[in-house]
């Protein structure tokens, strides 16, 4: 068995008890991950929606199997490949495709506010998948943070009528990342961080190839300079790197706590949306989305001061 191998790994603990440590590994995450929603906009420009959602896939999982292949890391075993499975339709395949597709249709800034719910929906996604029983307040509070963002969608698309198809695809795409990373936290202390994500990507890469081809029919996308790079970004770290980091942070935990760093993922994303693409950021982007950030906080940590036993 080599030094390097999962297994050698496991002999030890995989996460550390430090949380402070968990938390900044978080917000390397997210700081990586904030960049995604402006280049995604900036992509779609000039490249199908197709393309990115499954190509950045296909880099991330070259970059992934050369990384399991040098570092000769053990298979996954038995039930574990079902939750690759599981992680891989969560966030290999889910979010970035359906995000991207909604992207075509609405502004960065708009995106990141409905995204806003991740935090509190990855809370909620660990408690079911904990078999856990938080207060009554945690899912009030989760219900008002989904109404808020659901508020905030209608507003934006002019009325109370109804939603706009964008808006149900990133709804859709929050619930997707949310199961991917409660269940890729929970792997990652099995597996390890980068482990989990490189296995989910290697799960994933069949589909995502054939997809991939189906989107080059017509040939190669004519882009931009500037467009590729967007989409090589969207690969190698929204993809792939970033997910190193992130994924120790929720192995090393609390992973209810370190989620919640995603609370300034959206304010960094439209911060990011008016530097770097020149959105303009309305009245209604700015209270909805303290109102989004808000409602995910206290959600999340009243889940995490459960009430003390009498």
């Amino acid at each position: 068995m080599s030094h390097n191998s999962s297994a050698t790994t496991l002999s030890r603990p995989v996460i550390s008890t430090k949380t402070s440590t968990g938390m900044w590994w978080g917000l390397l995450g997210v700081i990586a991950f904030s960049f995604t929603v402006p280049f995604t906009r900036v992509a779609v420009e000039g490249l199908s929606p197709l393309f990115i959602g499954a190509g950045r896939a296909v880099v991330a999982a070259v970059l992934a199997a050369l990384a399991l292949s040098v570092t000769r890391q053990r298979f996954p075993r038995g039930l574990q490949w079902f939750r690759l499975a599981v992680v891989a339709g969560g966030i290999v395949a889910g979010f970035p495709l359906l995000t991207t597709f909604a992207l075509t249709s609405t502004s960065a800034s708009h995106g990141a506010v409905v995204i806003a719910l991740l935090p509190a929906a990855t809370a909620t996604a660990a408690v079911i998948r904990g078999r856990e029983r938080p207060r009554l307040l945690f899912w009030v509070l989760t219900a008002v943070g989904v109404t808020a963002a659901l508020t905030f969608a209608l507003v934006q698309s002019g009325g109370f009528g109804a939603l706009h198809w964008a808006d149900l695809l990133l709804l859709a795409a929050v619930l997707a990342a949310a199961v991917g990373y409660a269940e890729g936290g929970l792997l990652a202390r099995e597996l390890g961080a980068w482990q989990t994500i490189s296995w989910a990507l290697v799960v994933a890469s069949p589909v995502m190839i054939l997809l991939t081809a189906l989107s080059l029919g017509s040939g190669i996308p004519s882009a931009t300079p500037v467009q590729w790079l967007a989409f090589a970004y969207l690969g190698v770290v929204s993809m792939f790197l970033g997910f190193f980091a992130w994924y120790r942070g929720l192995a090393i935990g609390p992973m209810a706590q370190v989620s919640q760093i995603q609370l300034v993922q959206p304010v960094m994303s439209i911060a990011w949306a008016a530097l770097l693409l020149g959105e303009t950021m309305s009245w209604t982007t700015v209270v909805g989305g303290l109102a989004v950030i808000l409602c995910a906080g206290a959600a999340v940590r009243v889940r995490l001061n459960p009430p003390s036993a009498s």
